[in-house]
């Protein structure tokens, strides 16, 4: 391995080290502040090794500061707690953050297999559907609000039918632009994480079976039992990296999707709600009516979104539509009356 490299993976371990250790410090739970202990612990043996390896100066070890941005997400670290720092220590290759994820229950038996490890950590489902009905009812409020606002002004049909248009494209190819640049993000994280890992795992099989083992004691399993479990999956390199990105990086396979796939799918939500309020201007009705039509169309649709969302709220579905009706109602109801507003200003 040429010298760059190894100052790159000893400099790598003793920051990790530290931010374990600031981890650690902001921890409140003993468990979880001794699995991060440990993995200073492992880390700082870790890039003793490297130093131990002779290419690396003692002026180069002796001059070792965190990196700008390290030191960053320490002061935040700080200042908010490790669960909502969860993101931000991934991206640093923080291990053990599945900690965070859901409590395990009283008498759970810990993951054996890849198939176990799968299925603990897999959503409730249907997070297609709730990205579809928010998808809808961002372009229901939206481009029903921008007619509103055009109608309000004093527009013609003509008019407050170009802008429906144009605020629908504009609206979609943004949402999709935005899903686009997440997911890419969220994979790259992943891809590149899963490779440090990987390498990881070919160079210290027994450190990472250690290191696992620390994250199945830290959430309530024996550590003798949890080393065992750990050893058993690190036999499989498939397994061990599907069981190291889950349980070490707090990363789910199963969570990502395509690109294009969720580009496509929130411009097709999006396009569906913002299509609805521009059907009676496609009418040719005069442009008070066809407002009114668009407002009466709306107010149906999102009181059936509110509906919807009551699925995975748990809350009254009832009294989840009138929620969104009245959300919706208030948008309308404040463009329509800065339009006309606007409208008598500039005629």
């Amino acid at each position: 391995m040429s010298k760059e490299n190894a100052a790159d993976n000893w400099f790598h371990e003793r920051q990790s080290a530290w931010l374990y250790r600031v981890l650690a410090t902001c921890e409140p739970d003993a468990p979880k502040r001794s699995l991060f202990t440990s993995l200073a612990a492992a880390a700082e043996d870790q890039a003793l090794t490297w130093e131990k390896t002779g290419s690396l100066s003692a002026a180069f070890i002796a001059s070792f500061r965190p990196s700008l941005r390290a030191r960053l997400v320490a002061t935040l670290l700080r200042a908010l707690g490790p669960r909502r720092m969860k993101t931000a220590l991934i991206a640093m290759k923080l291990r053990g953050l599945s900690v965070y994820g859901a409590a395990a229950t009283p008498g759970h038996a810990m993951p054996t297999s890849v198939s176990e490890v799968g299925v603990r950590h897999k959503g409730m489902g249907g997070g297609n559907l709730r990205a579809a009905v928010f998808g809808v009812n961002d372009g229901l409020v939206s481009n029903a609000s921008l007619l509103m606002g055009v109608a309000g002004a004093g527009a013609t049909g003509a008019a407050a039918l170009t802008a429906g248009v144009a605020g629908l494209l504009a609206g979609a190819l943004s949402m999709a632009a935005g899903e686009y640049i997440s997911v890419r993000s969220q994979r790259e994280m992943f891809e590149y994480q899963i490779g440090l890992e990987r390498e990881e795992l070919e160079e210290y099989p027994e450190e990472e079976a250690e290191e696992l083992a620390l994250i199945y004691a830290a959430r309530g399993m024996d550590l003798a039992k949890a080393r065992e479990v750990a050893h058993t999956l690190i036999q499989n390199p498939e397994h061990a990296l599907d069981a190291l990105a889950r349980e070490e990086l707090g990363l789910n396979p199963d969570d990502l999707g395509s690109p294009w796939g969720a580009a496509g799918f929130s411009f097709l939500a999006f396009s569906g709600g913002a299509a609805l309020p521009l059907i009676p201007f496609l009418l040719g009705r005069p442009v008070i009516m066809a407002a009114a039509t668009a407002a009466s169309l709306t107010g149906v649709a999102l009181f059936g979104v509110g509906m919807v969302l009551s699925l995975f709220t748990g809350r009254n579905a009832f009294l989840g539509g009138l929620r969104m009706l009245g959300i919706g109602a208030a948008a309308g109801a404040i463009t329509f009356g800065i339009g006309h507003l606007l409208g008598v200003a500039a005629g």
